[in-house]
């Protein structure tokens, strides 16, 4: 009995634990089965990557002081975070990945990289 490959249904020739033909079909069925299903996925991860750069360019020391008018004018969405974290004294920051903010008084907000 010959194994088929399961993207265009050609036999397989080579090794017994071979899956797909070549190349080519190996990559198409990782990128189908890997691609993101739904729109709401999609557009979620992309402000996630927006939100991530601009953090990244305004912090090129790890530790900076921003407004919010800054990171609104670049585009940043504050309902979009990967996790938050809290310290002993209360303060709530909010990370994206490991790039962080935590809201300060007067529409400041200290940006931060977690190590």
């Amino acid at each position: 009995m010959h194994k088929k490959c399961p993207v265009c249904a050609t036999k397989i020739v080579g090794r017994a634990d071979k899956k797909f033909c070549s190349d080519y079909c190996r990559n198409a069925y990782n990128n189908q089965l890997n691609k993101d299903s739904k729109n709401l996925i999609r557009n979620i991860n992309n402000l996630l990557r927006k939100n991530y750069r601009i953090l990244t360019e305004l912090n090129p020391k790890n530790k900076i002081k921003t407004t919010r008018t800054k990171l609104i004018a670049k585009g940043f969405d504050f309902q979009h975070f990967t996790s938050t974290y809290t310290t002993k004294t209360g303060n709530t920051y909010y990370f994206i990945y490991d790039q962080g903010y935590l809201p300060l008084e007067n529409d400041f907000y200290a940006i931060v990289k977690r190590d």
